[in-house]
């Protein structure tokens, strides 16, 4: 085939040649197929393993799920939604929203739903790539976008007897909704953000409910609210209201900055609202001490919510402090000899997110697995390209990650700077760009030589880290420094032919 992406605007998108691939359709991949159709662009197509659009927002669909940025900010700058119901939108109105954006800008025919890639190579001859597909075809591809996500696999524990558990397991992201929790003894094991949302959600209907806690979070009050009708209609006439409200809390997030990647004391007084807070919401000190982070503000995600201490005080609710030695077929045995019996099994224990390579087999220019590449941690030039891996591109790739804004406005750095990409390759004919080795390694280098002066280096162990200590996930800096080295495709940084 041509893979030098010129524009083809009638192909055959079952044929198995097409310009563009796209993989998964969270916010991501969406937002990527509607910048290309935006463009004139209709020769991609996007695969999703499974059966509906929504990515984290189709698998997070546990009690309680709701995102924790304001809905006017976590959505497209590009498709405002003035019908929000809520300050911050639970997840079945989120994925409702991602939906209608399929709809509106029509993508549905570009998409191939239960349809996973296993595998994709880089054929240098043909200079295109070739993806084998579950449903056992081949596809050719001049160009691919990896929409993946950065927390789309569940991370199990490694606690010892998990597997000989009698009663129903499940993780948070694979929520069983057939099971019933009504009048069960049911265990949780984490304290992380989607255990902060599932314990208020399911402990009035559990019969008890066993939190196992490693170490407590930093948790703040959740200025969350009914969003009436007459404000919506506001919205709604008004776009240019819903805009302002949006660059507003965009500017107050941005605001919050320099407390995360320069300056971590200035999130003392922050720290001072968490224990206002918890003193206000839990009047029992012992309870309040297990409930007070040894580690800074900001070192681990900082959640937000109203009704997780009140739920931690409820007559069936219990916070086990004590640590876990395994897991038994009636139960979870801590150290201290205490067998807590349970019937279900709640994993909140977050994602592969630093560890996380490529769910399928990559093979670059060079012959190699992008999993060998990734071996010592994952990296990117932008977070966005890999040397040796021409034509490829990640959103959501490695550092891309936040901890104190909207990754919706990350989302659509990279989209615009893979389109500026596409257009130029099409309007000069090009056939394959690769970013050079020396320009990734470069790039890298002064990103993790920014990481010592984070909150996210002061000492604490958490999921932005790899084994070895080394941050793949976050962004070291502000948004708004991102969005502007990603504003139009850089070509001098990369091999051009």
């Amino acid at each position: 085939m041509s893979a030098n992406l010129s524009p083809n605007t009638g192909a055959n998108l079952d044929a198995g040649e097409v310009s563009i691939v796209i993989i998964g359709t969270g916010f991501a991949g969406l937002g990527m197929g509607i910048r290309l159709r935006q463009a004139g662009i209709e020769d991609f197509v996007i695969f999703e393993q499974a059966d509906h659009i929504g990515g984290t927002w189709r698998d997070n669909s546990y009690p309680g799920a709701a995102c924790d940025i304001e809905s006017h900010l976590y959505s497209f700058s590009f498709a405002p939604n003035p019908t929000w119901s809520r300050t911050f939108a639970p997840q079945a109105e989120i994925l409702a929203y991602l939906d209608r954006c399929a709809d509106q800008y029509a993508l549905r025919p570009h998409i191939r739903m239960n349809t996973a890639v296993t595998e994709a190579a880089w054929k240098q001859s043909a200079g295109c790539w070739e993806l084998r597909t579950s449903d056992g075809k081949i596809t050719r591809a001049g160009l691919v976008i990896a929409c993946c996500g950065g927390i789309s696999r569940p991370a199990l524990p490694d606690i010892p007897g998990l597997e000989t558990f009698a009663g129903r397991t499940f993780h948070s992201a694979r929520w069983d909704h057939a099971y019933d929790l009504g009048g069960k003894t049911v265990a949780v094991i984490g304290t992380g953000a989607s255990a902060v949302q599932i314990v208020p959600a399911i402990a009035p209907d559990v019969k008890q409910l066993k939190l196992f806690q490693r170490s407590p979070p930093w948790i703040l009050p959740k200025e969350d609210r009914d969003i009436p009708q007459d404000e919506r209609e506001r919205f709604a006439r008004r776009p240019l209201l819903q805009k302002l409200v949006r660059w507003k809390q965009y500017l107050r997030h941005e605001l919050a900055a320099p407390g995360f990647v320069s300056q971590p004391r200035i999130l003392k007084w922050a720290e001072g609202l968490f224990h206002w807070f918890l003193k206000k919401q839990v009047a029992d000190p012992e309870l309040r001490r297990k409930l007070t982070p040894s580690y800074r503000m900001g070192c681990k995600r900082v959640l937000l919510s109203n009704d997780y201490y009140p739920a931690l005080q409820r007559p069936n609710v219990e916070l086990i402090t004590e640590a876990i030695q395994e897991v038994r077929p009636e139960g979870i045995l801590t150290r201290d000899g205490t067998l807590h019996k349970v019937d279900a099994l709640i994993l909140a224990t977050g994602f592969q997110a630093a560890e996380a390579v490529s769910p399928f087999s990559l093979v670059g220019r060079s012959g190699r697995e992008l999993n060998e590449v990734w071996a010592d941690g994952a990296e990117a030039y932008l977070g966005t390209a890999v040397s040796d891996f021409p034509n490829l591109f990640f959103i959501v790739g490695p550092n891309t990650g936040l901890g104190h804004n909207s990754m919706i406005f990350m989302i659509e750095s990279q989209i615009a700077y893979i389109l500026s990409c596409v257009r130029m390759m099409r309007s000069r004919k090009l056939r394959q760009v690769e970013v050079r080795p020396q320009v990734q390694q470069s790039y890298n280098r002064k990103l993790q030589a920014r990481f010592p002066r984070t909150v996210w280096k002061s000492g604490c162990v958490s999921w932005y880290q790899t084994r070895n200590g080394k941050n793949t996930t976050l962004w070291p800096g502000y948004t708004f420094e991102y969005r502007l080295r990603t504003r139009r495709f850089d070509p001098g940084s990369y091999d051009i032919s």
